[in-house]
């Protein structure tokens, strides 16, 4: 069996294997850990675009703090993005807590995350921008491994086989 070439650097089509700290404001929000990296397909836009931009051309081991304003992060916080409803349209099993993250779907049946934001008497306040949206992300990131992407993968656009799961986890993120 061949064994494929490891890629020098990270370009585009090379799966990048990246452990990572964020933290936004002061707070530590996620990570991966180098016994468990997130792994991307570079330049399919996996990954929100002001970090893959950073990642051009580093190697294997090499580490560095990236700041991501928001726009080349998950956005700017957008205030048509609330909404209220009636506290009514809710199950009763749900708690209406603020900060409760919910799956509601939208007139044509799609599937959009929220977060409660405000709880009153009558109404529920939902916010469905993105819970980093508006926010100023710093990474301290480092490469673990790099290869070369399979022909399934470039197809597809994301990465295969025992990377899978942790593509999963990163796809709803």
């Amino acid at each position: 069996m061949n064994t494929p070439k490891k890629p020098a650097e990270i370009a585009d089509d090379v799966v990048v294997m990246l452990k990572y700290v964020l933290t936004v404001d002061g707070e530590e929000v996620d990570s991966a850990d180098e016994k468990d990296p997130i792994a991307f397909l570079q330049g399919s836009g996996e990954i929100i675009p002001g970090l893959e931009k950073a990642l051009y051309g580093m190697k294997i081991g090499q580490s560095k703090k990236v700041t991501v304003a928001p726009a080349e992060g998950y956005g700017d916080h957008e205030p048509e993005a609330m909404m209220s409803v009636p506290r009514s349209e809710f199950p009763e099993d749900i708690p209406m807590e603020v900060g409760i993250e919910l799956d509601v779907r939208d007139e044509d049946d799609e599937v959009m995350s929220a977060t409660i934001v405000d709880v009153t008497k009558d109404e529920i306040k939902l916010d469905f921008n993105h819970p980093l949206a508006g926010k100023t992300l710093h990474f301290d990131i480092t490469v673990v491994d790099l290869r070369e992407a399979t022909e399934e993968e470039l197809e597809h656009g994301h990465v295969h086989g025992d990377d899978d799961d942790e593509y999963e986890d990163e796809e709803e993120e």
